[in-house]
Parts: structure tokens; C-alpha cells; sequence
């Protein structure tokens, strides 16, 4: 059995820019360049609201994510934060968590914080990049928060109503024909 081959320094600067890649790509509404960031296979997971998880899988999967959040009003905006991030693993497969922080800055001060919660990220090695298998987003409560008195079970949130259109055209591609 050989040794493990542990994540190198450039594994570990290439798995904080896949987060960031992410984050551009979500706020900028670039179908192409955030489904660039998963697997063929790769799927993201919203478990913030109750009872409606957000699950999307594969490319066209995470395609129409970009297009979901890209038809909320307000959403335009928002900028999405990955920090504190926790890496590890080896042999091409990483296991991260991350703070997630939303801020919404719209035109004037005071800009808002709209969420806070955290990633938790299972990711693998293809050729020469580092990509998302599988990313879900939970909010800051539950299970993180478990040893604290009075937080043990997870605060009930409900997705709002304009939250739930259904985009009827495709998110812009930033490829050029």
C-alpha cells in the first residue's frame, strides 16, 4: 500500500481560487465560467430553507442555477464571500469549509448583509485543475453550533417569495459565436 500523497501548497492556492472563480462567476451571472468550476457530474446544494432544498446537478443543472438566481429582483448586487477556508485531504481529493458571508450592495450606502452560513465542499483533482464534485450551502446554525446552549437544532428559514421564479430564458453565455 503506498503513502498518501498530501496536498501540496499549489493544491491548496488552486482549490482558494476555484472559491473565488465560484463567486465571480455567481455575481456576475457567467453560466459558462461557474459550471466550469464542477465536475461533469458535480452538483451544488442550497440546504438554507425549509423543507425546499436547492439541488443542481451537472452542467445544464448548474446552468439553470445561474439563470435562478440571476431573475431575483435584487440580486444584481450581491457579492459572495468564501473565507476562513479549511482545506483538506490528498491523493486529488480535498474536503474544504468555508465561511459564506452574501453582502447586497445596491447603488447607496447602507449595503446589507443578506446571509450568513457556511460551504462545505467535496472536490477533486481533474488533470490540471482542481474542481467541485459536489458544494452545499447551509446557514450558520445546527450542527455548527451544536455545543452552544439554546442552538442545537436549526433555525427555521422559509425561501421568499420572489426566490421562487422560474427563469423562462437561459442565462447569457460568455462565449462569443
Amino acid at each position: 500500500m503506498s503513502a498518501a500523497i498530501p496536498l501540496t501548497v499549489e493544491d491548496r492556492f488552486a482549490i482558494k481560487d476555484l472559491l473565488v472563480r465560484f463567486a465571480w462567476a455567481l455575481d456576475t451571472a457567467d453560466a459558462d465560467a461557474l459550471a466550469g468550476c464542477f465536475t461533469p457530474e458535480g452538483v451544488m446544494i442550497e440546504e438554507v430553507f425549509e423543507g425546499d432544498p436547492g439541488v443542481w446537478e451537472g452542467e445544464s443543472g448548474l446552468r439553470r442555477m445561474v439563470g435562478y438566481y440571476a431573475a431575483i429582483p435584487g440580486f444584481p448586487g450581491r457579492q459572495h464571500y468564501a473565507a476562513n477556508t479549511l482545506v483538506e485531504g490528498g491523493d486529488g481529493r480535498a474536503q474544504a469549509k468555508s465561511f459564506a458571508l452574501v453582502t447586497e450592495c445596491l447603488r447607496e450606502a447602507p449595503h446589507n448583509v443578506r446571509f450568513c452560513g457556511y460551504y462545505d465542499d467535496q472536490l477533486v483533482r481533474m488533470e490540471v485543475q482542481w474542481l467541485f464534485a459536489r458544494r452545499v450551502l447551509r446557514l450558520w446554525d445546527g450542527e455548527v453550533l451544536k455545543r452552544f446552549p439554546g442552538y442545537e437544532s436549526t433555525a427555521t428559514r422559509r425561501r421568499q417569495p420572489e426566490m421562487t421564479l422560474v427563469p423562462k430564458t437561459p442565462p447569457r453565455s460568455s462565449k462569443t459565436d
